[in-house]
């Protein structure tokens, strides 16, 4: 499955809207960074690794429809668009650093026609090396599963929020291509269900055994010996903790106290060595995403509402780290993470 894309031929990026999932599929054409912003919004196209994907695309986007003349303005011009583009959700790191190297590939350029080639192909570069490093990371993480297990995972980290193939599903698939006897267990992730909407409608289709449980029921799942391990995504990983959607911290306390190791599958671009925790914005969503469901109110007006779209856990209670360079323990050591080769 092909979650993001670029229609060289119209000159839009295309990807799966996933708010109408798992009643439709539906495919979003862009032919505006405008539109594209609002889809990332909208959350119509989510997941750090797609993010990165989508802000390279995004980029790339601006710079074919520049109608600059000079290099001066047209790097100024695709700057200001990146800005735009990387300001839409500022927790995800991946988003920016897709932005930000399509930028930094064009500097070199002599000519803005030159200029735009370079962002199209970095932007596509992004893209396929995204999928290699799922499927790499897939390789390196099945190692960690047991040949019977049950896997705990929390919101989407599967195809549909990469490129293709996925981070924590990614080990799942490949712990099944191994022939390895794997069923899931799908946290809804409220509020908006991204663990009951995409994971479970992507594992089903592919035949995969999974379960939807109610987020708050992970820790009574665990005290009963029902999971063997949690392994998830992540949408930027410091040296002192894991940002994530929000409800992974939870997971990862009941886990550690009940010996289950907690796995946390990325990749590379998703680690930011420059930043602390206390340095990160948690981007804060609409209340109605809280205080509406299905269309029905469900929390009175006047009410407050905080809703976080992450939460950042602790690296000391993260069992390893799993990229497509290898499986790494905490304390992580970023610089030999970076060193070692990829794929």
């Amino acid at each position: 499955m092909e979650t993001i894309w670029f229609d060289a031929r119209e000159g839009e990026v295309c990807f799966i809207d996933q708010t109408k999932l798992p009643v439709a599929s539906a495919v979003v054409r862009c032919a505006s960074v405008d539109r594209l912003i609002e889809g990332i919004r909208r959350l119509e196209i989510r997941g750090a690794p797609a993010l990165g994907v989508a802000g390279a695309y995004g980029t790339a986007l601006a710079a074919l429809r520049s109608r600059a003349d000079r290099m001066a303005a047209f790097l100024a011009e695709l700057r200001t668009e990146g800005e735009r583009i990387r300001a839409t959700r500022p927790t995800a790191v991946n988003l920016a650093w897709g932005v930000d190297r399509v930028i930094h590939a064009t500097e070199s350029a002599q000519t803005v026609a030159e200029a735009k080639a370079l962002a199209m192909s970095e932007a596509e570069a992004i893209a396929s090396e995204d999928e290699q490093a799922c499927r790499s990371l897939g390789r390196h993480g099945a190692s960690l599963v047991p040949d019977h297990a049950t896997v705990l995972t929390h919101c989407n980290a599967g195809a549909l929020a990469c490129k293709g193939w996925g981070t924590a599903l990614g080990v799942i698939r490949s712990a099944r291509a191994l022939g390895k006897d794997v069923r899931v267990i799908a946290c809804e992730t409220r509020p908006l269900l991204q663990g009951a909407r995409l994971t479970a409608w992507e594992l089903a289709r592919e035949g995969i055994d999974v379960e939807v449980i109610p987020d708050a029921a992970a820790a009574f799942l665990m005290r009963r010996g029902e999971i063997d391990l949690v392994c998830v995504g992540a949408d930027r990983i410091t040296r002192d903790a894991i940002f994530n959607k929000i409800g992974t911290y939870m997971h990862a306390v009941a886990a550690w106290h009940h010996r289950i190791p907690f796995y946390v599958a990325a990749p590379s671009s998703t680690l930011d060595a420059l930043h602390a925790e206390r340095e990160i914005t948690i981007e804060q969503r609409p209340r109605d995403e809280i205080a509406r469901c299905g269309g029905v109110t469900v929390v009175p007006e006047g009410v407050k509402v905080r809703n976080y779209a992450f939460d950042a856990t602790p690296i000391d209670l993260v069992t390893a780290v799993i990229t497509e360079r290898g499986i790494f323990r905490p304390p992580l050591d970023f610089e030999k993470m970076h060193a070692l080769r990829s794929i």
